[in-house]
């Protein structure tokens, strides 16, 4: 039987803040959405910085609370795949020598607890999974467990967040719009040369000038579509290039590790993307 792959994120305004740079006004429009317990929907493409915003914010938010009042798990994050049921979601019956007894699901654990619930990739779960959250999402918040029989009204601190790449997503995988219009929609993009250069020198411990060289190349690798490579490098492969250089592995070497080799399996995509490289890259 498959499980929910997830985790529970501990974010007490004792821990580090979670690093991120603000694009545009996301963080005020997510602040006043949490506040009104609207659920919200992130879309962007992957590696653009979606759960890392997620992550800010609950601390943010957590940390914002009296001590005697924050969380100790304030963020749930289950990573939605094709195998993900809305049992996994929910909870099931368990064999505990010989009693049978219940086992809550990350989302039912948040909606107890009052946590910030994040379904990341939600198209990628089962369409049942999906329209077990609706009733979350709009006036009623509230979770039915059949299986037991339990309406559980969601703590007042509950939110629900989900994310999903609509650039990479067939149709056959789209939010239909009864679900997408249940959420107030922030849309995500990868940040300018500047930001972005502050990003990975930030999070890779690169200097300045090899993180901006980084971050140029992921800009111009972004404007390949008349490759066919629509997705672009994301900011997440432009810091792990920044990694493995700061731990002394060559930068061009590094670059075709993490990025050259990463982003496609078509020969001509990498050839395009190693001339940018090697004009970029000293």
């Amino acid at each position: 039987m498959t499980e929910p792959t997830f985790t529970d994120k501990q974010a007490s305004a004792t821990n580090a803040q979670p690093y991120y740079l603000p694009l545009t006004d996301e963080v005020e429009v997510f602040r006043a959405a949490y506040t009104a317990r609207l659920p919200i929907l992130l879309k962007g493409p992957t590696g653009c910085g979606k759960t890392r915003f997620v992550e800010h914010m609950t601390w943010l938010l957590n940390s914002e609370k009296p001590v005697e009042a924050q969380s100790d798990t304030p963020l749930i994050t289950v990573s939605c795949h094709e195998d993900l049921t809305a049992t996994d979601m929910v909870g099931r019956y368990l064999l505990k020598g010989d009693e049978t007894i219940w086992s809550d699901g990350p989302l039912t654990r948040a909606v107890r607890s009052g946590s910030i619930c994040y379904l990341d990739e939600i198209v990628e779960a089962r369409k049942d999974t999906t329209v077990l959250i609706h009733s979350l999402t709009d006036h009623r918040r509230i979770l039915p467990i059949d299986k037991t029989g339990e309406l559980i009204h969601a703590h007042d601190e509950f939110l629900l967040v989900i994310s999903y790449n609509p650039g990479y997503q067939s149709v056959l995988k789209d939010l239909k719009p009864s679900t997408r219009q249940r959420f107030v929609s922030l849309e995500f993009d990868y940040p300018d040369v500047e930001i972005e250069s502050r990003i990975i020198a930030h999070e890779s411990g690169v200097d300045d000038t090899q993180a901006e060289r980084l971050a140029t190349i992921g800009q111009r690798v972004r404007n390949l579509k008349q490759h066919g490579f629509e997705e672009g490098v994301s900011t997440r492969l432009l810091i792990y290039t920044g990694e493995l250089i700061a731990g002394g592995i060559e930068p061009r070497r590094a670059a075709k590790a993490a990025i050259i080799s990463a982003i496609s399996d078509d020969a001509s995509v990498q050839e395009a993307v190693a001339d940018i490289v090697d004009i970029i890259l000293p």
